[in-house]
């Protein structure tokens, strides 16, 4: 579909809007730099080199065997267990106990690890019995068992000793991701971590600054990087606001152009429906399909679709019925070229004005729908990152202020960025307006 010269004129008077230019450059600009948020927050390395061979954990996931270790879960690349790996050691024990008793290690690491593998079948009754101890004064010698003497080189029971590896590797900006919870912290504080000095409960002793644990812009009450979290729920917010916006528009059109077209019954009957539907509340409708279903992204896209037509569908409606009575459209029919031809091709090109000009403020609408419910905590399931559940935490916790300055102003910076582009495109467009 081609640009008519009109349309041109109106994008050309656009780009000599300064502000509304500069802001959809800022704004294009952080939604690309947010776009690959998995390579700027993660607690994989891009590229980790062990003994001259490269691992990308990145993008595939690979199991502690490959580095040489005993269990086939995948590491984590934060741990002392796993830098104990590569930097040689002894491994801790309570890793190795703890994937025994999950089944993720096989029976050679049992034996290795030295530790017990106890069944059912080793309570059996019947067996039981005919099992007798034998003890003698030799068993009791110490020249007689030196393997009961003590070694260096045995490792502990639970322990696997590994030999230092030549490694090295290539981290992300920040070491963390949006879900991601550290057992411990050089500071002594995981959860509420503020990214400044601050005083302990008892005012003892001043509390080091996050950034030594790499924590940029803190941690929130569960000990998630609170800058991770705002990247990744700052794309997901964006994402979601242009699709709402995208799919609402494309039904819109599709609903409201052929009610237009038509018109008759067809519109007629479109319209009360239309009015029937936009009578009840979204907030409604989600509340109720929220009681027997679990919310996720898909649910919450679709349940907001359902209305989000509905205002760009009257404009197109209105453009329709002006246009379907012109002269090009008539020597259209005559020509025998087919309704959904002259609605694409002749009629949508020169209805566009409305679709291009509310465009931006259907995405604000749809940003702000997912944060009000993620506020409301009736959107996406924890630990799904969302700007909403950022800004409920800033409330629950406002001492944090670390959580709720960013966020606010993550929000706010993007809706009036959003609100810039909308009034340049609507001035671009303004038929009183000469060119």
């Amino acid at each position: 579909m081609q640009l008519n010269d009109e349309l041109k004129i109106k994008l050309r008077k656009f780009r000599k809007d300064k502000r509304a230019l500069f802001s959809f450059a800022i704004l294009l600009t952080a939604f690309l730099v947010t776009l690959p948020a998995e390579l700027i927050c993660n607690v994989r390395p891009l590229l980790l080199v062990v003994d001259g061979k490269a691992y990308f954990p990145i993008v595939i996931n690979y199991s502690e065997k490959d580095f040489g270790g005993a269990l086939v879960s995948e590491p984590d690349y934060k741990s002392e267990r796993f830098l104990a790996l590569l930097n040689g050691g002894r491994l801790p024990g309570k890793d190795v106990a703890q994937d025994i008793s999950d089944g993720s290690i096989d029976a050679a690491v049992k034996e290795d690890a030295n530790v017990f593998d106890i069944g059912l079948d080793d309570f059996d009754e019947e067996e039981s019995e005919e099992t007798i101890l034998y003890l003698t004064l030799e068993d009791f010698d110490e020249e007689e068992n030196p393997a009961s003497e003590p070694s260096a080189n045995i490792a502990e029971p639970g322990e696997i000793t590994s030999t230092p590896k030549d490694h090295w590797m290539i981290w992300p900006l920040v070491r963390y991701d949006y879900q991601y919870i550290p057992t411990n912290s050089s500071t002594g504080r995981v959860a509420l971590a503020a990214p400044y000095e601050t005083l302990s409960a008892d005012e003892s002793h001043k509390i080091p600054s996050s950034w030594e644990d790499g924590h940029y812009l803190g941690t929130d009450d569960r000990g998630r990087d609170v800058l991770a979290r705002l990247i990744y729920g700052f794309r997901i917010s964006l994402i979601f606001g242009l699709s709402l916006a995208i799919t609402g528009t494309i039904l819109g059109c599709l609903l409201g152009g052929v009610q237009g077209f038509f018109g008759g019954l067809i519109d007629l009957i479109g319209q009360r429906l239309s009015e029937i539907w936009g009578s009840i509340p979204r907030l409604y409708i989600l509340i109720i399909l929220s009681a027997f279903l679990t919310p996720s992204p898909i649910l919450l896209f679709a349940i907001l679709n359902l209305t989000a037509w509905m205002g760009i569908a009257a404009y197109i409606r209105a453009e329709f019925l002006k246009t379907r009575n012109l002269e090009y459209v008539k020597a259209a029919r005559a020509l025998g070229v087919s309704n959904f031809t002259i609605m694409r091709k002749h009629i949508l090109p020169n209805s566009l004005t409305p679709v291009i000009t509310f465009f931006p403020f259907e995405v604000t609408a749809g940003i702000l729908a997912l944060v009000s419910l993620d506020y409301l905590n009736l959107g996406v399931p924890s630990p799904a990152p969302s700007i909403g559940e950022l800004l409920a935490q800033g409330k629950n916790n406002l001492q944090a202020i670390w959580i709720l300055l960013p966020t606010f102003i993550a929000l706010t910076g993007a809706l009036t960025l959003l609100t810039f582009i909308g009034d340049g495109i609507r001035n671009a467009f303004d038929p009183r307006k000469s060119a």
